[in-house]
């Protein structure tokens, strides 16, 4: 978010020096600089014991290439119990190991996306009603179900990267 606006007392905001931060959005009323900020987010790659990754499609993010599980962090949440929630709401899985493997910045929606490898047993799925359909992919053929250069298709190729040299 870009702040033009002060958020407290709605007064323009101008742009002013602050230390080697360089011109920040600031509020002369309430003396208060405002940083553009984000919203942070998880990503997960989940996988089973069988070397598979589940991919799951939503319509309003695409209805040609699977994505990944991912969510909002809610006030309060730490990014581990926003993946661990998010799998559970989306899926029905419980996770049984969890590794961060890397952060993904995304300008496009102003996020930062907090890259997760999460395990979980391979079960039924218990769909939300965000998620339109969901598969279980082998390693080998996952990538291919999703969107090249995408940071779902960077997370899972990292994770699937990993898996295989171990």
């Amino acid at each position: 978010m870009k702040y033009t606006f002060c958020p407290y007392c709605g007064d323009k905001l101008i742009k002013k020096e602050i230390g080697d931060e360089g011109l920040i959005p600031y509020c002369e009323r309430c003396s208060v600089p405002l940083w553009d900020s984000f919203t942070t987010c998880i990503i997960t790659a989940v996988v089973n014991e069988e070397n598979e990754v589940v991919l799951i499609k939503q319509s309003y993010e695409s209805t040609a290439n699977y994505v990944c599980v991912a969510g909002v962090m809610k006030l309060g949440e730490s990014a581990e119990e926003t993946v661990i929630r998010e799998v559970k709401e989306e899926i029905g899985l419980d996770v049984v190991e969890l590794q961060f493997v890397q952060s993904y910045p995304y300008e496009k929606k102003e996020m930062l996306m907090l890259g997760f490898k999460a395990v979980v047993k391979k079960d039924e799925f218990k769909l939300s009603g965000e998620v339109d359909s969901v598969k279980w992919f082998k390693f080998d053929e996952a990538l291919g179900n999703i969107r090249e250069g995408s940071i779902a298709w960077q997370l899972v190729k990292s994770v699937i990267g990993n898996s295989v040299e171990k």
